[in-house]
């Protein structure tokens, strides 16, 4: 494990293996750590940190407000998930890298492509999030996270996270900056001084920009248009990671790839393999 400084904020990562450089978007909502990548659902079935570094250099890293990284009290975008990732680039000298993401790290990885999409040299979206029920529960996570602010105060806040000590997504009292608030004594007695009110506002609004659409967020459709890099989307299929947000990043995409096979059955037998022959530049070639 190392860190960097970058934006301004600590960021802790991992590279791994050897070859040409894969930037990993993790998993896990706001508790995108490295270690999801490896206990995680379907990633612990598919074990993608065993085989990818076999032939890629891979920077897993926790995403800003995560694990132990740090954090910043701003309206946030998916843009500025671009930009953390863009930056750690930059740290480790690297002007153009393969660019994964599983689950909400799908909408960082689509994010950075619009943005900076010459150093995307392709894009992997391993479950995108997405669909109606994914907006509805992300947009009640914010409301429950402001009602308990408005009535227990931002100390408050600080009070139930340093005793819960859960992430945003695992408890939504805390709200987006309950990891930071947990780990940096400094940060949650910045933390604390803001005006509830004015918090309550950037709150709403990093929720309705966020979790702006029904399907995949990220980036506008008429974005991902424009964007003539190699895509592999491979399908999730539940309240979170709905089917149809796949199928809609494969329609807007140009040069998507779209693996056609069950949640259940992508396993480290076949998903590894696939991923590698893409990253290999075997691509135009319906998945199996």
């Amino acid at each position: 494990m190392a860190e960097a400084l970058i934006d301004g904020l600590r960021t802790r990562y991992e590279v791994l293996g050897d070859g040409p450089p894969l930037l990993m978007y993790a998993p896990g909502g706001f508790d995108a750590t490295i270690d999801k990548w490896r206990t995680q659902g379907v990633y612990a079935r598919v074990k993608l940190l065993d085989h990818l570094p076999e032939r890629h250099r891979c920077i897993a890293f926790d995403r800003r407000e995560c694990g132990a990284s740090g954090g910043r009290v701003e309206l946030m975008t998916w843009a500025h998930y671009a930009r953390q990732g863009k930056l750690l680039l930059e740290h480790l000298g690297i002007e153009r890298a393969h660019v994964m993401g599983g689950c909400m790290g799908c909408s960082c990885v689509i994010a950075f492509a619009v943005a900076y999409p010459q150093a995307t040299q392709s894009m992997l979206l391993w479950w995108p999030v997405g669909g109606a029920k994914y907006r509805i529960k992300a947009h009640q996570r914010f409301a429950d996270h402001l009602a308990f602010a408005r009535q227990a105060g931002l100390d408050g806040v600080v009070a139930h996270v340093r005793k819960e000590g859960k992430a945003f997504n695992a408890d939504p009292r805390g709200g987006p900056w309950a990891t930071p608030l947990r780990n940096d004594a400094a940060f949650a007695a910045d933390y604390v001084k803001h005006d509830v009110r004015i918090y309550s506002g950037l709150v709403e609004r990093m929720r309705n920009t966020l979790f702006d659409r029904d399907t995949s967020p990220g980036a506008a459709p008429e974005q991902l248009f424009g964007l003539n890099i190699p895509a592999l989307i491979v399908p999730g299929r539940d309240e979170s990671h709905a089917t149809s947000a796949a199928r809609y990043l494969e329609e807007c995409l140009p040069q998507s790839e779209y693996w056609d096979v069950l949640p259940e059955q992508q396993t480290e037998a076949n998903a590894p393999a696939l991923l590698l022959d893409f990253l290999n530049g075997n691509r135009g070639q319906s998945p199996i």
